[in-house]
């Protein structure tokens, strides 16, 4: 499923799109220092993006647009999904702005996760999930997004934690695709899977960070 290049980037040619993750953009709870991940203040308008992040959004888009023109792929290709935080929304608004795109409701694709302890990828958070818990549902997303979409260009765009934790996922299945099976089945510790998802963190995104992956 995955392979690199000549020039040792990531390729996949068993996918059907191309896949490019950002982090929203430096955000109000940025700002003060907080941490908001609950779905019901993550979606109060006054957790969005602070000036800054909005800047950073469109710097993003501008960047995507210049980097698809490069490679020959059509700004028309890109569909966008979003967790659906005020923070998120906001910032895959302004990215299509740039990108003179559709944008369309709010989407529940994926929730936020935040503390997700790095040592133990089994263990979830009180009140939270797993990082191999998050990693399943993110592979279930990925199943679903290939089976929606052929050509396109999809664009998640997200919070840090679920984004670190999608690219290990796809480093995972770059080395053996029988990873995204192992994910299936978290009744299971897998030792392989938990040394994999453990390193998740060395995919860090800074705010309004973009990524192409696959």
């Amino acid at each position: 499923m995955h392979m690199e290049d000549a020039s040792g980037s990531l390729s996949s040619p068993a996918l059907r799109n191309k896949y490019w993750i950002l982090r929203h953009g430096r955000s109000v709870p940025n700002e003060r220092g907080l941490i908001v991940s609950s779905l019901e203040n993550g979606t109060k308008p006054e957790f969005g993006l602070a000036p800054q992040g909005v800047e950073q959004a469109r710097a993003a888009g501008e960047q995507l647009r210049k980097e698809l023109q490069e490679i020959g792929v059509p700004v028309d290709s890109v569909k966008i999904r979003y967790s659906p935080f005020s923070r998120t929304t906001e910032t895959a608004c302004v990215v299509a702005g740039v990108l003179a795109i559709p944008f369309q409701g709010p989407s529940c694709e994926y929730a936020d996760i935040w503390s997700v302890d790095e040592a133990h990828p089994y263990t979830a958070p009180e009140g939270g999930e797993s990082v191999a818990d998050v990693a399943s549902r993110l592979s279930a997303v990925l199943s679903s997004t290939e089976t929606q979409f052929h050509g396109s260009t999809i664009l998640f765009v997200s919070h840090g934690d679920p984004l670190q934790i999608f690219q290990a996922v796809l480093s995972g299945a770059k080395e053996n695709m029988s990873f995204l099976d192992d994910l299936t089945n978290l009744k299971v510790k897998d030792t392989r899977v938990a040394s994999v998802l453990s390193q998740h963190r060395k995919f860090a995104l800074i705010t309004g960070e973009l990524r192409q992956v696959v």
